[in-house]
């Protein structure tokens, strides 16, 4: 534990080791901004979806429907919210690698779990509390994407925590 009462890692030297919160939050964010909206605009498009489409989609969680009318406007919107939850998603990664150092010292796996952990909550929380339309269940849909948040949402920020931990 620290003076400020935050348990963190310690590194080989017996020094306690947290993430820089800037390099983090922003570096991380950005990389999963990137990332993912990258990996779900190709997915969407191998099945014939545009990445505009895509992003209206998300828009759509605030604005209903009628942000598939809205065009270039909802699709920045769109871009927009991707990239303020992901923002939110690399906060929320750096304050739990601030408080649990495995965070930090097992960087790959706790990543991979983190990725699964923000698919879970943004399908079964977030989305079903926002104004998107719920598309069929399908079960290579969720495959995919767990495997995207695995690799494109958590391992990215879980590294770049890794990257810039400091010892405190």
């Amino acid at each position: 534990m620290t003076e400020s009462g935050v348990v963190s890692g310690v590194d080989p030297a017996g020094s306690p080791v947290v993430p820089r919160a800037f390099q983090t939050i922003v570096y991380g964010g950005f990389a999963i901004g990137i990332l993912d909206g990258l990996a779900a605009t190709v997915n969407a498009g191998l099945r014939g979806v545009t990445p505009g489409r895509v992003f209206q989609y998300i828009a759509s969680g605030v604005l209903g429907p009628s942000a598939f009318e809205g065009g270039i406007i909802t699709v920045i919107a769109g871009v927009l919210l991707h990239f303020l939850v992901a923002f939110g998603v690399a906060t929320v990664y750096y304050l739990l690698a601030r408080t649990f150092g495995v965070v930090i010292h097992r960087a790959v796996i706790c990543g991979l779990i983190y990725g699964v952990a923000v698919y879970f909550a943004m399908a079964y929380l977030i989305v079903p509390m926002s104004a998107v339309r719920q598309g069929p269940f399908s079960w290579t849909g969720i495959i995919v994407s767990i495997i995207i948040h695995m690799l494109f949402v958590g391992l990215p920020v879980a590294l770049i925590a890794k990257r810039h931990a400091t010892r405190s």
